[in-house]
């Protein structure tokens, strides 16, 4: 099983300098390839106070100087409020900067504010981010496009970059609700689970993304992607005593911003006690626990895993100390899997 770095919104504005946590990001990187992750995933929002974080674009082009054995993906980047000729060429451009390690993750958004900021609506998001793909792949494969779409048009366009990979990155695309795991169904890419659906909830939407795959011609793709909340510690008292005050500000603010939308599970679970969450859609615990818990959605048929280890509360030297024993007792037995 493959392993993926998560990197999220969880620095808190003015906790530390902007070139501070640059370096701290690199550090974070450096330790992650040396620990042995097969793929380095960074995130994507737009004024998302109380936190700060850096753009997708430009951060994975400077890491593609150094990437060791790993892959490099946007996990996930918002295409709804994006304009698909850009992120066609953007992605085939890391491509080549990276020499065809990059894997474009792609989602909705759950955030109105960032909606508003781009003069779209949240209504629109499914239907713009199908509209895209199908002119991105286009422009990645066709010599000349015409396209008049609802939300996009281009008229003999001849595209000016092309990807490294043929022909073109791997997609993965992010579904928390049932109608999202269809919409990804029907277009026949890699599922990417979020990270706060229950064990319970996960199978019944694999079975309804293979379902819709079938019915829509489609062979299921050989991978599919979860991102999980993850802590580990030498023993379960002091992983789950870390895990609970580590988690606790990353999800008050994710209720704050609506993460959960109008699901009512996830509403249960992101605007209710903690410990709702830690029972069974969190991974936390030894070493042996949380290797068994990745072992279980092995099981589920999912090949990839994007864990994160760095959390509001958290100094980058525990960050670190993190990262090396994820590195040293964790990876090696997922990659047995």
């Amino acid at each position: 099983m493959r392993v993926g770095y998560q990197v999220g919104q969880v620095v808190q504005r003015d906790s530390i300098g902007h070139q501070q946590q640059w370096q701290n990001h690199l550090a974070q990187f450096r330790a992650s390839r040396d620990a042995g992750f097969d793929i380095y995933c960074w995130a994507h929002h737009y004024l998302i106070d109380p936190f700060q974080h850096f753009q997708p674009w430009p951060v994975l082009a400077r890491l593609a100087a150094e990437p060791g054995d790993m892959m490099l993906a946007t996990s996930v980047l918002l295409l709804p409020l994006l304009n698909p000729v850009d992120v066609a060429e953007q992605a085939a451009t890391l491509d080549h900067i990276a020499e065809g390690r990059f894997i474009l993750g792609i989602g909705l958004g759950y955030r109105p504010e960032e909606c508003e900021a781009f003069g779209t609506r949240m209504s629109q998001r499914g239907a713009r981010c199908t509209e895209a793909m199908g002119l991105m792949r286009r422009l990645w494969t066709e010599d000349e496009v015409t396209h008049r779409g609802r939300y996009y048009r281009v008229t003999g366009a001849r595209p000016t970059a092309r990807p490294f990979q043929q022909p073109y990155p791997k997609v993965w695309q992010a579904a928390m609700s049932d109608p999202a795991v269809e919409r990804v169904g029907r277009e026949g890419e890699i599922l990417y689970v979020g990270p706060a659906q229950s064990n319970e909830s996960i199978r019944h939407q694999i079975d309804l993304y293979h379902r819709t795959l079938e019915a829509n011609g489609h062979d299921a793709p050989e991978e599919m992607v979860i991102v999980r909340e993850f802590f580990c510690a030498p023993n379960h008292e002091d992983a789950l005593e870390r895990a609970r005050s580590n988690f606790a500000r990353k999800y008050e603010v994710y209720a704050h911003h609506g993460l959960h939308g109008s699901d009512g599970e996830l509403t249960r679970k992101v605007t209710g006690d903690l410990e709702t969450l830690m029972d069974d859609t969190f991974l936390v615990g030894s070493p042996e626990e949380c290797i068994e818990q990745i072992a279980a959605y092995q099981r589920m048929g999912f090949t990839d895993v994007a864990i994160r280890l760095f959390y509001p509360e958290m100094s980058q030297s525990e960050v670190l100390e993190h990262i090396d024993l994820v590195g040293s007792e964790v990876i090696p037995a997922l990659h047995a899997l």
